[in-house]
């Protein structure tokens, strides 16, 4: 590979899905005048979408509108799941949760302007930049890009927080509190707790067992961070957590070790 090669800018394929021909034409065109996206397809239906990208399968983006008849847009992203990654364009704010739960990248609110739009568009760079950093060791020397993709996985994490992926040092993560539908991650360096959503179970799956420990079905915290032990809790920056009967004869064993 050539310099010029190593160093070209990634494009990001586009789709865009909308019934109504003003608000497709609009999205094309916002498309066609940012120079690191490129259009590939546009389609009145989701249904047509779905068939053009069984015959496109290297799509990386669809701008989608939601309210759309025969199949919807969320019904279209549902279906898609690993497919391309989605930035809702609709004019109905009450799906923004919704859109969330499909994993959108963005959720762009009807009439949007070509700021609005572009700022939605450099989310999505930054998510496939950081994609595509993370998968470029797997292409390198066997010998020598084996070892550094373990290293920033045991450093950090990425919570997907207001349709953006915020990285997270697992040092700064005091505990994990879990909500309903919502986890918040509480900082040493922060005063306000970041607010994802996924599952504490997910969560649990994602934080390495050396550094954290489940006390509670409501709570993650970070070991090192522990400051007291009293009798069926924790304290840690000055809150204190329970230990659940459930989680309590692993954390024994581990306090019997932090004695």
């Amino acid at each position: 590979m050539s310099p010029s090669e190593s160093v070209a800018p990634f494009v990001i394929s586009c789709m865009a899905v909308d019934d109504e021909p003003l608000a497709l034409g609009l999205v094309c065109a916002f498309i066609e005048q940012t120079p690191f996206l490129r259009l590939v397809g546009r389609h009145e239906s989701a249904v047509a979408a779905l068939r053009a990208l069984h015959e496109q399968p290297d799509v990386h983006l669809l701008f989608l509108d939601i309210k759309m008849p025969d199949l919807s847009g969320l019904e279209l992203a549902r279906v898609l799941q690993k497919g391309p990654r989605v930035i809702f364009t609709t004019a109905f704010n009450q799906y923004a949760l919704e859109g969330f739960r499909v994993d959108a990248l963005d959720y762009l609110l009807k009439p949007f302007n070509y700021e609005e739009f572009l700022r939605a568009a450099l989310k999505a760079r930054a998510f496939f930049e950081l994609k595509n950093a993370g998968a470029a060791p797997a292409a390198a020397a066997p010998v020598a890009a084996a070892a550094p993709p373990a290293v920033p996985e045991e450093n950090h994490i990425y919570l997907k927080v207001e349709y953006q992926l915020v990285r997270v040092s697992l040092a700064d993560i005091l505990y994990v509190e879990g909500l309903k539908d919502y986890v918040k991650v509480h900082l040493a360096s922060a005063t306000r707790p970041l607010l994802s959503l996924t599952s504490l179970r997910s969560m649990e799956e994602k934080l390495p067992a050396r550094q954290f420990m489940r006390i509670h079905r409501s709570y993650i915290v970070g070991l090192d961070h522990i400051q007291a032990v009293g009798r069926g809790t924790v304290q840690i920056a000055g809150q204190t957590l329970p230990v659940s009967d459930g989680y309590r004869e692993v954390f024994d064993q581990f306090f019997s070790r932090w004695k």
